[in-house]
């Protein structure tokens, strides 16, 4: 005779799975790409350029948008040598709104816009004058405020078209600070809020919106920056690894289709967004369940980490000030 203890036991996984079956939303779905116009910014190079060229073999009408410069048409040149496909290419500053209105409007309706764009300078707060933030701040945060408010109306206006996407590209230090990070992570803890509360505004558009958290990626900014940042910020950046852009721009592409809300990129990343899930929107239940169920594990996990971090902060300056 089965133990009535152990079946209970059994029953509250299945209770939970239930629970979260009905309260879940938003609901499921998934957002097509092939025939479907897909914009992206920052599209020239990294991230942005494997994102255009994934989507482009998968049958999508690409446009890409990025500053003026001869990386424009290379990215062009690329894509169309490497997979025989055409995509158009717009030159404009994404903290340029009415440039943005323009390139817009000509590009003509988007189905799937990914906001890619992004700098970063790693530098101690201290030690960073104020443009430099400024910079950061125009590029990553305010730039994706211009673009979504550019192309947002077009976006409302589909139809027949299905479910649109609205994908946001930030990063790991968008989910933890990160010593030397300070401006960069601010801009990127910026895109959270924008993200959940444009969720829900447009949500009965059918528009989806991706939230995307890569780590460290092999691209060339990620080679710039490697050369003046601080140690620190190395020692801490390196223990979630470095990922390559082509790798990034398949779980970020396979996150919008799905339409999930967080979408890791990394073992790392996953936990980080199990332990920031906070009162963020999830669509899938196993992920949801995975939420509740480990929290407490994730955040002692996670306070181990940090106690790393600290141990190493506190150990540099300590071999500083005795040197």
């Amino acid at each position: 005779m089965a133990d009535p203890n152990f079946s209970f036991l059994l029953l509250l996984p299945l209770a939970l799975l239930l629970l979260l079956y009905f309260i879940v939303r938003p609901r499921p779905t998934t957002v097509p790409i092939k025939n479907r116009h897909i914009f992206i910014t920052g599209g020239s190079s990294g991230i942005g350029l494997a994102l255009a060229h994934l989507a482009a073999s998968e049958g999508a009408k690409v446009s890409i948008l990025a500053l003026p410069d001869d990386k424009l048409e290379e990215a062009k040149n690329y894509i169309q040598l490497s997979s025989g496909i055409d995509i158009a290419v717009f030159a404009a500053d994404v903290r340029d709104y009415d440039a943005i209105s323009k390139v817009v409007e000509v590009a003509g309706p988007i189905d799937v816009l990914i906001v890619n764009q992004g700098v970063f300078v790693a530098k101690e707060l201290e030690k960073q004058g104020l443009d430099e933030v400024r910079f950061m701040v125009d590029v990553n945060l305010m730039g994706s405020f211009n673009m979504i408010k550019a192309a947002l109306p077009g976006m409302k206006d589909r139809k027949d078209r299905g479910p649109g996407s609205i994908a946001l590209m930030s990063s790991q230090a968008g989910q933890v600070g990160i010593y030397g990070y300070t401006a960069y992570s601010a801009s990127k803890f910026g895109l959270r809020g924008l993200a959940e509360a444009l969720q829900q505004e447009v949500i009965v558009d059918d528009i989806h919106v991706s939230l995307i958290f890569p780590p460290a990626t092999d691209t060339p900014g990620l080679t710039k920056e490697t050369k003046t940042r601080p140690q620190l910020t190395s020692t801490i950046v390196e223990t979630s690894g470095i990922m390559k852009a082509e790798e990034v721009a398949k779980k970020a592409l396979d996150g919008i289709k799905s339409a999930s809300f967080i979408v890791p990129c990394n073992f790392v990343g996953l936990l980080l967004s199990i332990a920031s899930a906070g009162l963020s929107p999830n669509r899938s239940f196993n992920m949801a369940f995975m939420e509740v169920v480990s929290g407490g594990i994730i955040r002692i996990v996670a306070l181990g980490f940090q106690w790393n971090w600290y141990t190493s902060i506190l150990k540099w300056h300590g071999q500083k000030q005795r040197t």
